[in-house]
């Protein structure tokens, strides 16, 4: 019987080593970082790793050997020496107001100046940041260590507010120029985060950064791998299979399913969530773990707001430089999606340099879906999960009059603001329907020009449907036929319904449904 104690939600090395919490050995690749490099930036979605990265950093250079007994740096690192450190976490603060950034950065430095001193003529956040580095180097003798976790929570939390993310990044661009300005006192730099903000970047100035957030080398850092699973967790991947009442095929392949995809480069393999593989290891049982622990009402809003094709979402494609930074003026809400981790790399076209985006896997398709029907359908966020659990009982069932009249209640009150592009923002609710009930039922969805067909499977009933806006629900059912839509279908033995389906611009709403049964 497996005695592992996963450190969920812990993120300090040091107390993960003292008391005996599961730790997968990241040593040799943070040896290896150390050696070969001195300024790094890292972006990874939330709840992968990051701290934890930094706190092994730490610990490594203030030379705490005995923590790292049995990992592999044990047996590569001779000196051991302490560095002085300059750890500053940002993600302690909700960033609302100016004064909170101000706030934070002051308590940081007023620390380190009650260590290594101050001078009066260091008026200004940047100039005392510099003025620190350069006492701590002369003081100790030995250069700085700078580790900066979340850098860019103040931008993230700041968009859609264009005012205080400007005053944020005049704050934090000067103030990290800091780096460049004491190069010559910095031993080690490294800065995380889930973004990385373009063209007008924090740290623009900062060109000796190296950004291996799409490095091949570095892609197993954070997060956790399938060969690491294996080599770490096979007793639990056998209890855990026993637990669940499956084979340990069918347990790997579940797992790889629900929490595994996450491609942070082309052609490199996928990484697991370690929060949420973690949680489901200790549980021995599959939740949303890492959706629910962050709900993504920002990004929704940036949905919103630029009028986006859900449906382009799981097959978007773009190129690195889009993938690689987030201009806070862009119309394009994708790199933030990606950065956050509700999309990834599922493909890439070396001609063109080109990157096909996708979800992870179930866990976040899942969650990300469900998320979006309350804010574009007539449903509260009480009542959303019922909703889509009646739905497919109705499909179930053969009861599509119920159907309809559930989703004509979801278009209803639509307000007038959303319906200037009313196509757009009725497939995007016929979308978030369809690709829900579609978790349950087999679901073939396609649109072009102004109308949607659909293919619903049951193990008994067979559904197609063609949805019109503003013709009528008798032509809808007309291309059915003309069309031959249900050929394939012939010989099967299920009970088959055409449906047409009529959206009318009056009424904002479906206004009829016809229906054929064979």
């Amino acid at each position: 019987m497996s005695n592992k104690i996963y450190p969920i939600g812990i993120q300090n090395f040091e107390k993960i080593r003292n008391d005996g919490y599961f730790y997968i050995d990241k040593t040799a690749l943070i040896y290896q970082m150390v050696k070969t490099g001195s300024y790094y930036f890292l972006s990874r979605p939330r709840r992968f790793g990051k701290s934890l990265l930094i706190s092994t950093l730490e610990a490594y250079f203030q030379g705490k050997k005995d923590l790292f007994e049995g990992l592999a740096i044990e047996k590569l690192e001779k000196d051991w020496i302490k560095y002085p450190i300059l750890h500053l976490d940002l993600n302690i603060e909700k960033y609302d107001t100016l004064e909170s950034l101000d706030k934070i950065l002051n308590d940081n430095l007023e620390y380190w100046e009650s260590q290594y001193g101050s001078r009066p003529s260091e008026t200004s956040f940047s100039l005392r940041f510099a003025g620190i580095i350069q006492r701590a180097c002369e003081k100790t003798g030995q250069r700085v260590v700078i580790l900066v976790d979340e850098y860019d929570k103040p931008m993230l939390q700041a968009i859609g507010n264009e005012e205080l993310q400007k005053q944020f990044r005049n704050t934090l661009k000067p103030f990290y120029g800091a780096l460049k300005t004491k190069d010559g006192c910095i031993k080690f730099a490294l800065l995380t985060g889930v973004t990385k903000f373009g063209k007008v970047s924090v740290f623009s100035d900062l060109n000796n950064l190296d950004d291996i957030s799409m490095w091949n080398e570095y892609i197993e850092i954070c997060g956790v791998s399938e060969r690491e699973i294996h080599e770490n967790l096979e007793t639990e991947l056998h209890e855990f299979a026993a637990a669940r009442g499956i084979t340990y095929d069918k347990l790997c392949e579940e797992l790889r399913e629900c929490y595994d995809g996450y491609h942070f480069t082309h052609n490199s393999i996928g990484m697991y969530n370690p929060f949420s593989l973690l949680n489901a290891f200790k549980r021995k049982e599959f939740g949303s773990y890492w959706f629910e622990t962050g709900t993504p009402t920002y990004l929704v809003k940036l949905l919103k707001k630029h009028h986006y094709d859900l449906e382009r979402m799981a097959h978007e494609e773009t190129d690195a430089q889009v993938l690689n930074s987030i201009d806070s003026e862009s119309t394009n809400p994708i790199p933030v999606i990606y950065q956050s981790g509700y999309l990834t790399i599922k493909g890439y076209d070396e001609r063109f340099g080109m990157y096909r985006l996708g979800f992870p896997n179930r866990e976040v398709e899942e969650g990300f879906i469900r998320f979006l029907l309350p804010f574009y359908a007539n449903v509260n966020k009480v009542e959303s999960p019922f909703e889509i659990q009646k739905f497919v009982r109705e499909v179930e069932s053969g009861d599509y009059n119920s159907f309809f009249r559930r989703l004509q209640s979801f278009f209803a009150d639509t307000t007038y603001e959303v319906i200037r592009d009313q196509e757009l923002h009725y497939e995007n609710v016929l979308f978030i329907v369809f690709k829900l009930v579609g978790f349950y039922v087999n679901v073939e969805y396609n649109t072009n020009d102004g109308r949607i067909d659909l293919v619903l499977q049951t193990d008994k009933f067979i559904y197609i449907m063609e949805f019109k806006l503003n013709g009528t629900a008798e032509d809808a059912l007309q291309q059915i036929n003309d069309k031959h839509y249900a050929l394939p279908f012939e010989m099967d033995g299920r009970k088959l319904f055409k449906i047409g389906v009529n959206f009318s611009a009056e009424t904002r709403n479906i206004e009829k449904w016809i229906v054929e049964e064979k």
